[in-house]
C-alpha cells in the first residue's frame, strides 16, 4: 500500500491552472525527486499533499487514509513532516527548544517524553553542538539543519523537502545529503523538491517532473534526464 496516493488532483486560482490532475504513489521508505523549471507548481503541489492548500477536485491518501480535506495539523499528527525553502525558526528560542516544540506538538506528546528523541535528532543532523545556541544566530547552513531537525522531531513517515540545498556551498550540501541519506535509509519516505540535481539524485530512486501544473514525467533519474521533453522544457535546451 502506497505511504501517499495523489488521485487527480487539481487546483487553479481563477483562470490560473496551477495543478492539473496530478496523479502518482510513492511506496514506504521511498524517496522521490521533484524537479521543474521556476512557476512549474512544484510548492504547490507540498502545499496540497501538506493541506496548506485545499484540493478543488482529486483526493489525497496518505498512510491508508483520506485526507484530502484534512487540516495540516492533522497530516502531521498522522506522520508527514515537512521543511520550507526559507527556514523559520523560532529565533529567540535554542536550537534545542526548537525541537522541543516540534516534537511534542508533532507526535503529541509532552516535552519530557520527547527530550531523548530530540537531542538524538541533535546528533543525526550535526546540530549537537549548538544545542544551547540561539536559532537566530545560526548559519545558512545550521538553519537548513534545524529545519531538517524540526521537521524529524515529528517523527514522519513521510518528509517533504523544499529545496533544503538551495544556497548551499559544495561541501555543506554533501553534508546535507549525507544527513537525509541516513534518514532514508531509517525507512522513512521522502519527497524532494531541489535544484540542485546532483543532491537530489544521489539520493532518489525515481524523479517526477512539473511543467505548468501538469506531470509530463515520472521514472528513474537516468531515463528521465535522458528525456527529449524533460531536457527542452528543464534544462532550456534544445534537443
Amino acid at each position: 500500500m502506497p505511504i501517499l496516493e495523489l488521485s487527480g488532483v487539481s487546483k487553479s486560482f481563477g483562470a490560473i491552472v496551477v495543478a492539473e490532475n496530478i496523479e502518482f504513489a510513492v511506496q514506504p521508505g521511498e524517496a522521490l525527486g521533484v524537479i521543474g523549471p521556476n512557476g512549474a507548481g512544484k510548492s504547490t503541489l507540498f502545499n496540497l499533499i501538506s493541506g496548506n492548500l485545499s484540493v478543488a477536485s482529486g483526493s489525497i491518501r496518505f498512510d491508508g487514509r483520506e485526507v484530502t480535506n484534512m487540516p495540516p495539523m492533522q497530516r502531521c499528527f498522522a506522520g508527514m513532516g515537512r521543511t520550507f525553502q526559507i527556514p523559520q525558526p523560532f529565533e529567540r528560542l535554542t536550537v534545542y527548544e526548537n525541537l522541543l516544540v516540534a516534537g511534542a506538538f508533532g507526535q503529541q506528546a509532552s516535552e519530557r517524553d520527547v527530550a531523548d528523541f530530540c537531542a538524538d535528532i541533535l546528533v543525526e543532523t550535526g546540530l549537537i553542538a549548538k544545542a544551547n545556541a540561539l536559532a537566530g544566530s545560526l548559519s545558512l547552513l545550521e538553519r537548513k539543519r534545524l529545519e531538517l531537525a524540526r521537521a524529524l522531531a515529528t517523527k514522519p513517515k513521510l518528509l517533504l523537502l523544499d529545496e533544503i540545498a538551495g544556497g548551499l556551498t559544495e561541501g555543506e550540501c554533501r553534508q546535507l545529503v549525507a544527513t537525509i541519506q541516513r534518514v532514508h535509509r531509517r525507512g522513512v519516505a521522502v519527497i524532494w523538491i531541489e535544484h540542485v540535481l546532483h543532491a537530489l539524485t544521489a539520493v532518489v530512486e525515481r524523479i517526477l517532473v512539473l511543467n505548468f501544473g501538469r506531470v509530463i514525467g515520472i521514472g528513474e533519474p537516468q531515463a528521465i534526464m535522458a528525456s527529449r521533453e524533460v531536457r527542452e522544457i528543464y534544462l532550456g535546451l534544445e534537443v
